[in-house]
């Protein structure tokens, strides 16, 4: 058994040395409040690992946590609604990555794949399925700064209770679909 999981070891070991693989993600974190209600911290945590297939494609996940604050409009994805609770989320959005222009410092990438969203306060579900484009930058050998700008697709939240679902399909390149993350590259 021992020399079983030696070997598994070793492969494993190998196939990460020659493999592309990268890890990073985004994290975010405020102070939000207003004249009739006290304080909260709200924040994201929603780290990323992705393996380069060769130099055109890569595949990837983000898997994460974020609380965004009490009452008010709420903003998940590119939709808005409005919400009395504090909403904590588990986040999961696997992708497929695209890079068409590749130069010796900065790369443009567009993802394909879907978000999904579980709210456990306001007990929601949301889905956003689309393509978000994206710039690369190397700032090393090893490290990269990473940002998405926009989302072309469908997104929907499902909040609990009656006729209150909301949908849309769109192109949104407004600064609500900025996103920036530093990945270190294996």
């Amino acid at each position: 058994m021992k020399k079983i999981l030696m070997t598994i070891a070793a492969a494993f070991v190998a196939v990460s040395m020659s493999a592309q693989v990268y890890v990073g993600g985004t994290v975010g974190m405020a102070s939000v409040g207003s004249e009739n209600s006290d304080d909260e911290t709200v924040y994201k945590l929603l780290p990323e690992i992705g393996y380069n297939i060769n130099d055109e494609w890569a595949i990837g996940t983000v898997i994460g946590y974020a609380k965004s604050p009490i009452g008010g409009v709420q903003k998940l994805g590119n939709l808005k609604y409005t919400s009395a609770n504090s909403e904590s989320a588990f986040i999961f959005a696997p992708y497929a990555r695209y890079t068409f222009v590749k130069g010796k410092n900065v790369s443009l990438f567009l993802d394909g794949g879907f978000d999904f969203t579980s709210g456990s306060d306001g007990d929601y579900t949301a889905l956003s399925v689309g393509l978000k484009p994206g710039v690369a930058v190397s700032l090393g050998e090893n490290v990269s700064f990473v940002a998405h700008a926009g989302f072309i697709g469908y997104d929907s939240i499902n909040p609990d209770g009656d006729n209150n679902n909301v949908h849309a399909w769109g192109l949104d390149l407004g600064s609500n679909n900025l996103t920036f993350g530093l990945y270190f590259n294996f």
